[in-house]
Order: structure tokens, then C-alpha cells, then sequence
């Protein structure tokens, strides 16, 4: 064959050949490693599973060059759909050429081409093309080297197929600068590669040379913008150990094998290896996590990071633990107001004519741009791939301004002018009892390790330890109190259509008639499995016998002075409601946890709250659970309208006297509204936060049990926060416990969730107990886990916790559901003010006197003398009247 005049071009170090519907997403290919740290991903393209790849192409958005074989689809607009969707090549056969090659705007660099033709016919029809060459089943390496040879130091880029090839095989071909294609069975990462794998590690170090006398490999470690973090050594151990974790580790050349961020938590989560064009230097791109790359707690080696990436580290920090008050706060909790921002600063962009004033609302577009982006996940990565992938389409866009924006500017090109038809109105979602919404990234942009900020105590200064346990911010009080005020000011104004028109809004439960379902509630709504009956049973009998042990069996009666008797008694709370979340999970288990102490405690009525589902029924859990506690009725609602029909009542709704449980931040601010509003008269249990668990563990604790009680709490939410506080243990141990809580969370259902929580999360290395559990009363967490070897003896020490959960046979679970203990637990530092869900909630206390003449005459001058000292003259002469009523009779009796 001639030679070729095709641009040079760095080609991937393999492709990993896969079964598109094998891995239908970009997430189930990340879970394999060998995938994830592929040179690229191969696949054939047939008329079957041509949407499967479409679908890949759509979801890899830039982070894998896919390299796809459509030589056997009959149409050349499939062959263009795929380029436009982002292959990074697409392999042809000769009979596909003709027409690919009048298409216009067509990359022809992006063509791989597959003789099925002549040898002779086949070099006429690569001559000049820039296409790549395919070489499918080939019979050896040595024979593809020879060909290779005669093509040429100008060849156009090779990719080889073998049957049943061999790790040596693969290494030969890599060595003779063509690609392998090999099957994803194949590939390891493993230390060990085993009978017929190919390490990764291998290929990608095959063409790889060091001009060191150490042999050791310059590397240069980037973010995934390319940005230089630092500048490191590798060899074979290192590049093969950081594939294998998924993390950056290097070689020192002091210390060996050298896993960065062990010491100081700032480690790196591997994205993929490459070479230079001179084979002679590794570049690592990897996700840093924590402070930065650099020793000195920069973000580089090359000091903090300047322009859009500082900008985007600082957003992500403030959307973290905004100050309260600040811009960038009000911003991300006022969507509005920042979309009004977005277009004011992209008008007056428009508008600016010098270069100064084009530079100045350059820079304010990017600022509000940036923080829509960062308020919904998303990163300048993620825009940058984005970027990449429209560069390659290969259909174009006319690029036409829409309507209003042509009138504007007198642009005209044949758009039809706007209209000013009636807009929706926005609906306002974050009133919605479900707060998890489809739009909330719950760490679904997040790919790779899951794992926890560390920080050794001994080595932070106490305000860093102090930040670093601060709680996930919330929104805005003014936000929320904004979107909940006028809910549960047209439920109290319209009663059962406001409230049924709510349940319509915002669970899609339209085909409710009624806000309230009343007792006895119909046997057809409790139809359950015998096994959750037989749990909630048990659950419901344990929970019972605890709060009933509570109960206050004597009247107090305290004799104060002679004649002085004191007396305290209990009486139940005659009206409460009970609300129960929906949203992302059943909870028949909240609905014990409430139920069952106001049945036990006498509450005369007891009504629940619940939002159905779309179908407007409720869980039969629940249902079947209110049965057993004897309410009265179940408000069909929840979030603050739920609140609202308890608190005042409506036609349907019985007015309650306390309204205990937890829910969303809205719920929240709805319970805080009406308990202080005196029309309303009523009270709550204690205010809410996300939920949360601190874990404590020494060395005799398990790595397996204490990720599960961290994971837990975690998948309650993106909001959620877990604490591990661990004392004394080495890093071997520390590491046991992040391999298990990563390989424990990867394989949970709601894993999305967890990633968001564990964001957010630390571990604390402690060196002693009483560090530990000073750090723990700091925080007030709401469940308290004791995994250390004495654990009744450390619960002396607990001053602040909603509860504790002692050794390593009592997981938190078992208090959510079945051991007895209440579950409904002041949340987000509360632990400091307030108890949880007791018996005590659910009754009142009533004092007495009861004064015989002795006893007025015992403490009526010390009574006297303080009424005369705050100057309440009627105060005082109540007690003097009867002081001389008694001594006028005493006078009488003796005259007689």
C-alpha cells in the first residue's frame, strides 16, 4: 500500500471489546474497572442493538472514546447517526465507502476502514482518505508487524482483532504501535493476572520508556480539564496498584509505593492513565478529593487554582455551608432571582461595546452561569464534555435566533414571531411532601469510590474539626416560610377542597373524593404478606411494653412544710395527630413509633397523617398499623397542608391538641408556624432535621458492622449525615472500614442517595475515648452508636444524644423498628434541648396544693412578704383575710 499523508494522532493503548446490551450505561460500565480505565470501548453495531448504542453514545457525554463496528448496517444514515452522536470512530466496510464519502462535513479522520474487497481495490479506496485501517482476525502479531512495516512510518491508524488472543500477543501489538481489540472478559487490574488475562496495566506501560537512570516514569497528575495538580514518579507496581484501588498512587522515591492522601485525606479518584506522544511520561487524571494536590494544602503544586475553576471550587464550597446571609446563599435557595440574573447580566453583555465592559459582563455571565450549574450538579467538566461532543457532530444546526430574541435584535430568519401566550405558572415543588425530586443530583453525577473526608484530629486545629461537623445547610427560613405560610393559609381558610385540592397538586392522587379516611377502616386496605404482619406485630408488642413501663403509676405527693402537701399528676393529651412521611420510603415503622405510645399513654383520639399514593390509596403498612393503635381517621396529605388540617381542623379533620413526628424541612416550618400561633392552640414534639448518626469505634470494633450502621442512615437521604469517630486505630484498620462501607453502598439500591449523603460526611481519628465522646456530646447526634469494648460503661459519659446504641450486637436498625425504644429523635443538634418520642410526649402534668390551717399559717408570712415586695396587694391580702379569719375564730373560741 502507499503511504498515507493522515495527521498523527494519539491513539488509545487498547479497546476493550464489549456487548452493548451487556452494559446498557455509562454507570454499569464504571462499576467494572477494567472498564472504567479502558483505552476505549468496542462494540458491534447491528440493526438490533443500534439504539442500545445510540443510548451509550447519549450517556458517556465525553467520558469514554467509543469505537463502534457498523460494517454490517445496511443504511449510511446509521453509519452518520452514530458519528453525530459521538463515536470517536465507526468502522466500515468497503461497500459502506461510497456513500459515507458523499457526505458532507464528514470527518473522514473519524473512519475506520474494513476491507471486504481486493487487496488492490481496497488501496485504491484508502488512498487519500485519512481513514483508519481494521485488521479483523488476524492469524498473528508478527505477520500485522510485517505489514505494518511495508505500510510505512505514515500509516493511518491500525486496529487488530485476534481469536483467542494472549497477553503477549496484545503486548506485540502494542509494541508494534497498532491497537488490540480485546474482549472485556479478558481484562484485569488484578495483581495477578491469571490463566489467559491481560493486565491493563501492562498495555498501557507496553510502549513506555524512562530515560531515568532509576527507571521510573515522570508523571504529571491532572484534574479532568487538564489542569497540572503536581508532578510525580511511577513505575510498573504503582501504575498496576492504582488501577487495582482506583486511586492515584505513585512511587516515592524515599518512602516506595506511596498511596497519596493516606496521611493527609487528600486523595485522588482515578479517572484513567495515558501516555504522552513520545511515550516517555504518564499523565494520571484523577478527581481530587479534599483540600488539594499540594503538601501545603493548596490546590496544586503550583499554588490554588485562578479563573472558572476557582470560581467553581468556591461555589461548590458555598453550596456546601453557605454564610448565612451571603449572595452566593441566596442565590442557590432563589431560583428565580437567579435566573433574573442570568438574563440582566447576559443583556447587558449584549449591550457592552469596549473591550474593558465586554470583559467585565463576560465574567458576570459566567458568574451566575456557573452557579445555576453548581445549584444543580453540575460541573465545569461536565460542560466541557458537552462542548466536545457538539464539536463532533457531524449534522449541523442552522444556528438561527429564536423568535423573541431576533425581534429583538432585527435579526431575521424566517422564524415565525413570538406570541405572547399565557406561561404556567411555576408550581412549586418544594412544598410537595415527597422532597426527593427527579431533578436532585443525590450524587448521581458522581462516578467511582464512595468514600468519607478524614480527618486525624491530632493534626487540626479545633475550629477545622468544629467546620468539618458542621450539618448540611438548609434552605433558607425566609424561602421556606415564603412557600408554606399561604398553604396552610388557604387550608385553614378552605378546609377539605383546599386540602383535597393540595392532594391532587402534589401527589397526583386526583381520583381522591375525600381528604380523610375514617374508622373502622375497611379489612380490603390492610390486605399484608403474614410475615409483615407477624413483624409489625412483634415490633408493635416491644414498643408497647417499653412505653408502658414509662408510665407514672403514683401520684406524686410531696408534704412541703406541716400542713404543706404538693401533689403532681398525670392526664393524657385528650387530641394528637400524628404524621407520617411518604416520599421516598414506606414508614409503617414511624407510624408505630407514634401510635403506640399515645394509645398507651390514653389519648382519647388519635388521627394520622399520611400523603397517598398516585392511586390515592394508602400503603396498607399503615393502614393496618392505625388499626391497631385505634385511630380515629388518616388525613389522605401530607407536607404542610397535613399540618395545617390538624392544627385547625376542617370539616373532615378532627383539630388535635399536639402534632408529633418527623418530615421535610417544610413540615418542619409548618409545625414551628402553627405552634405559635395562639388561634391554633397547639403544640408540637420538637423541631426536625435531616437524619443522622455518629458511630464510635475502637479497634475491637468490625469494619463490616460499622459501615452498615453508617450506611443505614446515610440512604435516608442526599441530606443525611454519618460520623464515624474512631479511636486509636492503625491506617490498615481505617482502610478496612472505607473498603467496606464503599463495597457495602455500591451494591444498595438507593446508592444515589448515599453518595449524596456521604459528601457531606467525615471520619474523626481520635487517639483516646475521651476524646471521642467530647467530640460526640459536641454534636448531639441523633442516633449514637458505641462500637468499642466497653460500651455501658462509655454511656455514663453521653451527655447529648436522641439515643445510643451500645456494642456490636445493636445496630441502629434495631430502634428504628423492633427493640422498643422510640425512634422519633431530635435531629440536627437538638439532642442538646430536647428528649425524643416518649410516653412523656404524649401526657400533661398537673399540679395541686392542698393547705390545712396549719399550713396557711406555716407559709403565709413568707407568701405575704413577697407578694408586699412585687407590690400585688390582692396577693397579699388573699392570704391575710384567712390569716384573720382564723385568729378572729381562735379569739372566739376562747371568749367562750
Amino acid at each position: 500500500m502507499a503511504d498515507h499523508s493522515a495527521p498523527a494522532e494519539h491513539l488509545p493503548p487498547f479497546l476493550a471489546a464489549i456487548d452493548i446490551l451487556a452494559y446498557p450505561s455509562v454507570k454499569d460500565i464504571l462499576a467494572a474497572k477494567e472498564l472504567s480505565y479502558a483505552g476505549g470501548l468496542f462494540s458491534l453495531v447491528t440493526e438490533d442493538n443500534i439504539d442500545a448504542a445510540l443510548q451509550l453514545l447519549k450517556d458517556s457525554a465525553g467520558r469514554f472514546a467509543i469505537y463502534l463496528d457498523a460494517s454490517t448496517l445496511q443504511s449510511g444514515q446509521d453509519v452518520v447517526d452514530l458519528l453525530d452522536a459521538g463515536a470517536a470512530k465507526v468502522f466500515v466496510s468497503s461497500g459502506q465507502v461510497p456513500a459515507l464519502q458523499q457526505v458532507p462535513n464528514l470527518d473522514s479522520s473519524r473512519i475506520v476502514y474494513f476491507p471486504t474487497v481486493s487487496a488492490d481495490e481496497a488501496e485504491n479506496q484508502l488512498e487519500g482518505t485519512g481513514f483508519g485501517l481494521y485488521l479483523q482476525n488476524v492469524a498473528s502479531a508478527e505477520m500485522v508487524g510485517k505489514i505494518l512495516e511495508a505500510m510505512g512510518k505514515s500509516r493511518p491508524p491500525v486496529y487488530v482483532s485476534k481469536q483467542d488472543i494472549s497477553e503477549e500477543d496484545a503486548l506485540a501489538l502494542r509494541r508494534h504501535d497498532a491497537v488490540p481489540i480485546i474482549p472485556a472478559r479478558q481484562l484485569t487490574v488484578d495483581a495477578e493476572g491469571g490463566h489467559g488475562k491481560v493486565q491493563v496495566a501492562s498495555l498501557l506501560l507496553a510502549q513506555t520508556k524512562s530515560d531515568r537512570p532509576d527507571g521510573l516514569f515522570t508523571s504529571l497528575v491532572t484534574d479532568e480539564r487538564g489542569i497540572a495538580l503536581g508532578l510525580v514518579y511511577s513505575n510498573e507496581e504503582s501504575v498496576a496498584e492504582s488501577l487495582r484501588s482506583g486511586r492515584g498512587v505513585y512511587h516515592s522515591r524515599k518512602r516506595g509505593l506511596w498511596r497519596k492522601g493516606d496521611t493527609s485525606g487528600d486523595w485522588q479518584e482515578l479517572i484513567r492513565i495515558e501516555t504522552d506522544c513520545d511515550k516517555d511520561c504518564l499523565r494520571f487524571v484523577v478527581r481530587q478529593m479534599g483540600n488539594g494536590f499540594c503538601h501545603l494544602q493548596t490546590q496544586t503544586c503550583f499554588g490554588d487554582y485562578t479563573g472558572l475553576p476557582k470560581l467553581q471550587k468556591t461555589l461548590q464550597s458555598r453550596k456546601r455551608s453557605a454564610p448565612e446571609g451571603s449572595y452566593t446563599a441566596r442565590l442557590f435557595n432563589d431560583s428565580k432571582m437567579l435566573n433574573a440574573k442570568i438574563m440582566e447580566e447576559a443583556s447587558e453583555l449584549c449591550e457592552a461595546t469596549s473591550k474593558a465592559d465586554i470583559a467585565a459582563e463576560a465574567a458576570d455571565v459566567l458568574y451566575f452561569a456557573l452557579t445555576k450549574a453548581t445549584a444543580a450538579g453540575v460541573t465545569l467538566e461536565d460542560i466541557e464534555r458537552n462542548l466536545d461532543a457538539k464539536s463532533v457532530k457531524v449534522k449541523r444546526r442552522r444556528g438561527d435566533a429564536k423568535g423573541p430574541y431576533a425581534e429583538k435584535f432585527g435579526v431575521t430568519n424566517g422564524t415565525a414571531p413570538a406570541t405572547n401566550g399565557d406561561s404556567k405558572k411555576e408550581m412549586i415543588r418544594e412544598a410537595e411532601s415527597q422532597p426527593k425530586a427527579p431533578s436532585d443530583p443525590a450524587g448521581k453525577t458522581a462516578e467511582g469510590r464512595i468514600t468519607m473526608r478524614r480527618f486525624v484530629t491530632a493534626d487540626e486545629k479545633p475550629e477545622t474539626i468544629q467546620e468539618a461537623l458542621q450539618r448540611p445547610s438548609q434552605r433558607s427560613t425566609e424561602k421556606i416560610m415564603a412557600i408554606v405560610n399561604p398553604i396552610i393559609k388557604e387550608v385553614r381558610a378552605g378546609g377539605d377542597k383546599a386540602l383535597l385540592s393540595y392532594t391532587h397538586k402534589f401527589e397526583k392522587a386526583t381520583s381522591l373524593t375525600s381528604p380523610v379516611l375514617k374508622a373502622p377502616f375497611p379489612e380490603s386496605m390492610m390486605q399484608l404478606p403474614q410475615e409483615t404482619i407477624d413483624a409489625i406485630d412483634l415490633s408493635f408488642e416491644n414498643i408497647r411494653k417499653f412505653h408502658a413501663a414509662q408510665r407514672e403509676e403514683k401520684t406524686l405527693e410531696v408534704e412541703t412544710m406541716p400542713g404543706v402537701v404538693c401533689t403532681r399528676f398525670s392526664r393524657p393529651i385528650e387530641r394528637v395527630g400524628l404524621y407520617v412521611p411518604g416520599g421516598t420510603a414506606v414508614l409503617p415503622s414511624t407510624a408505630l413509633m407514634l401510635g403506640v405510645p399515645a394509645m398507651v399513654a390514653g389519648c382519647q383520639k388519635i388521627v394520622l397523617a399520611s400523603p397517598p399514593r398516585a392511586d390515592g390509596r394508602l400503603t396498607p403498612e399503615i393502614v393496618y398499623v392505625a388499626h391497631k393503635v385505634g385511630a380515629e381517621s388518616i388525613v389522605l396529605a401530607g407536607g404542610a397542608q397535613a399540618v395545617a388540617a390538624m392544627a385547625y381542623g376542617t370539616e373532615n379533620v378532627t383539630k388535635v391538641d399536639k402534632i408529633l413526628g418527623p418530615g421535610n424541612q417544610f413540615v418542619t416550618a409548618a409545625k414551628m408556624i402553627v405552634s405559635n400561633d395562639t388561634t391554633a392552640n397547639v403544640s408540637i414534639d420538637m423541631p426536625a432535621g435531616p437524619s443522622e448518626v455518629l458511630v464510635i469505634a475502637d479497634k475491637t470494633a468490625n469494619p463490616a458492622f460499622v459501615a452498615s450502621d453508617l450506611l443505614s442512615q446515610a440512604e435516608h437521604g442526599v441530606d443525611s449525615q454519618v460520623i464515624c469517630i474512631t479511636i486509636d486505630l492503625s491506617e490498615q484498620q481505617l482502610q478496612a472500614i472505607e473498603d467496606e462501607l464503599h463495597d457495602q453502598a455500591m451494591a444498595l439500591p438507593r446508592v444515589d442517595m448515599v453518595r449524596g449523603a456521604i459528601s457531606h460526611s467525615i471520619t474523626l481519628v481520635t487517639s483516646s475515648l475521651e476524646e471521642a465522646m467530647e467530640l460526640s456530646n459536641a454534636y448531639a447526634p441523633e442516633h449514637l452508636i458505641l462500637q468499642i469494648a466497653h460500651p455501658l460503661a462509655a454511656r455514663d459519659m453521653v451527655q447529648n444524644a436522641g439515643s445510643v446504641f451500645c456494642g456490636d450486637w445493636t445496630p441502629e436498625s434495631v430502634g428504628d423498628y423492633s427493640a422498643g425504644v422510640n425512634h422519633s429523635l431530635p435531629t440536627y443538634g437538638y439532642a442538646k434541648q430536647y428528649s425524643g418520642v416518649n410516653l412523656g410526649s404524649y401526657v400533661k402534668h398537673i399540679t395541686s396544693a392542698h393547705l390545712t390551717e396549719q399550713g396557711l399559717r406555716n407559709v403565709g408570712g413568707a407568701v405575704m412578704q413577697l407578694a408586699k415586695v412585687e407590690e400585688l396587694e390582692a396577693h397579699r391580702r388573699a392570704v391575710s383575710i384567712r390569716l384573720k379569719w382564723l385568729d378572729g375564730r381562735a379569739e372566739g373560741k376562747e371568749g367562750q
